[in-house]
């Protein structure tokens, strides 16, 4: 399939991109600073701008069959409206030039889901340290469950490095079992690619722990 990779140059991106050429997809990766994506193939393309540029977004999304966004925050711990009308542009883009799939990644800490990661992380982190990026989150949310597309939300708790394991929990009613859940990248990454594909958690969002 032919995906686009929005947010391809972050922690969690490139992990995304090695993911879905291993696979055998072909990829286009929308990057902002291409120096830090530091992975090159045959299969690979690599867009250069910037999500908060409508035209730039509306370019690049005509002739890919899903679009997955790993896209965060600029800065850490505050509010970044470019990104959330990034997500604004990449949903009316797709609404009118298709292709109709999206897939997100979010955080488990938003209001909805932080029930599910214990006292530490749903009680004091997510809402108290986080709050800003937490509302950010929710607001890209709310555009893509509004937009009448075939999105799937990814929601896990704490990121981490290291190797696929497959160890990992999905659904809304799972709850973590250790204080600080975190999951591996790659093992989000290959939940994520498996989305472009599968229907059952279409028009949902759906919560990830270990």
């Amino acid at each position: 399939m032919r995906l686009l990779i929005f947010g391809a140059s972050g922690a969690t991106g490139r992990v995304l991109v090695s993911a879905a050429l291993a696979e055998g997809h072909l990829v286009s990766a929308f990057v902002r600073a291409p120096g830090k994506l530091a992975v090159s193939h045959e299969h690979l393309s690599v867009i250069v701008g910037d999500v908060a540029d409508r035209k730039a977004v509306e370019g690049a999304i005509a002739g890919h069959d899903a679009v997955l966004s790993c896209l965060g925050v600029g800065v850490p711990l505050r509010h970044d409206g470019a990104v959330i009308a990034g997500i604004g542009f990449i949903v009316e883009a797709m609404q009118r030039s298709g292709p109709g799939r999206l897939v997100y990644l979010s955080f488990l800490g938003v209001r909805d889901g932080r029930r599910q990661l214990g006292p530490l992380l749903g009680g004091i982190v997510a809402p108290l340290v986080l709050r800003h990026e937490v509302a950010d989150h929710e607001a890209k949310e709310r555009l893509i469950a509004q937009s009448g597309l075939d999105w799937t939300i990814v929601r896990p708790p704490r990121l981490g490095n290291g190797p696929a394991t497959g160890a990992f929990r999905h659904g809304n009613g799972i709850r973590a079992n250790s204080l600080l859940p975190t999951l591996a990248r790659a093992d989000v990454a290959a939940f994520m690619l498996a989305q472009v594909g599968d229907t059952t958690y279409s028009r949902k969002a759906v919560a990830l722990l270990p």
